[in-house]
């Protein structure tokens, strides 16, 4: 499937990767397949309002997302329930929705989507009313997630160093959990809202989620004691947390989720303050996706 049209919407400081030759790459790609488009650069100020007009000027037939999970979210937001397709081109430190809809790493790779790509559609999540497409979560991560962009270094070692001094005096939290399946209250470590897989950094929290399949799972890490700190640690990079005595998945279609201590809450790798109560509710098949194409397509 070849689109004839395409707005592109590029993060410049995603990643902290220089992008003039790509965008040199776009132009090129676009003028030898003969599609019309639109390179519009974030600032950082009124994008989405900026974005919406230029969708409204002129309905283009796909929308390219250039840069990280930030960057991806906030094009996806204005997306649900569109016909217009989103398209990754992964430029960010963690890149995880690309990640799990299997989207190449490699920037040139990633631009044969332009022109040799198949569309699907995924499930999106709301959290008192705010679109979550890929993970959000409450608790220890969601802690570093705002430590990390609270800072000016990038990249997985910076969130790693972070993520290491947080957790010498991280203490579980308070959550009651309310769903349509089970309910929870306790101590969590953290809580994730998952509508697929892994984060940004491979830590696989949800093994087993789909993200079309009208879905999503409640992940809890429960209070562990620091000698089994890399065991978790380790199921979590080998896609097998979910053996863990540790772990707790609900999977359902709604829920309340009582954030008892008001802990940061983190929505796609943006940190947000909701107060005590978050209700989710998920969309299915609410978000059209530009995916790679099976060779034999």
């Amino acid at each position: 499937m070849l689109h004839s049209s395409l707005l592109f919407v590029l993060n410049p400081i995603s990643g902290d990767v220089e992008k003039a030759d790509l965008e040199e790459d776009i132009k090129s790609l676009c003028n030898e397949h003969g599609i019309k488009y639109k390179i519009y650069i974030t600032t950082g100020i009124n994008d989405e309002e900026q974005i919406k007009i230029i969708l409204d000027e002129y309905k283009y037939e796909a929308v390219y997302a250039i840069g990280g999970d930030g960057t991806v979210s906030m094009v996806a937001s204005l997306l649900i329930g569109t016909s217009i397709p989103l398209g990754i081109i992964p430029l960010g430190s963690g890149n995880g929705l690309a990640k799990d809809l299997g989207i190449p790493q490699d920037t040139e790779e990633a631009l044969q989507l332009l022109h040799h790509h198949i569309v699907g559609n995924i499930d999106t999540l709301t959290l008192n009313g705010m679109p979550s497409i890929h993970l959000s979560d409450l608790g220890f991560n969601a802690l570093v997630v705002r430590r990390f962009c609270e800072g000016d270094t990038r990249g997985p070692g910076a969130y790693a160093w972070i993520a290491m001094q947080e957790y010498l005096s991280y203490e579980p939290k308070n959550y009651r959990i309310e769903t349509d399946t089970e309910n929870f209250e306790g101590l969590a470590f953290m809580v994730t809202i998952a509508n697929a897989n892994a984060f940004g950094s491979n830590a696989n929290i949800n093994p087993s989620g789909i993200i079309n399949d009208g879905r999503f799972e409640i992940c809890l890490i429960e209070p562990f004691p620091r000698s089994a700190a890399l065991g978790i640690l380790y199921k979590l990079y080998t896609d097998s947390i979910d053996t863990s005595v540790f772990s707790r998945t609900i999977t359902c279609t709604r829920a309340k989720i009582y954030n008892l201590e008001n802990e940061v809450v983190h929505i796609d790798g943006e940190p947000v303050d909701f107060g005590e109560e978050i209700e989710v509710i998920i969309h299915p098949k609410s978000l059209r996706v530009i995916l790679p194409a099976d060779d034999e397509d």
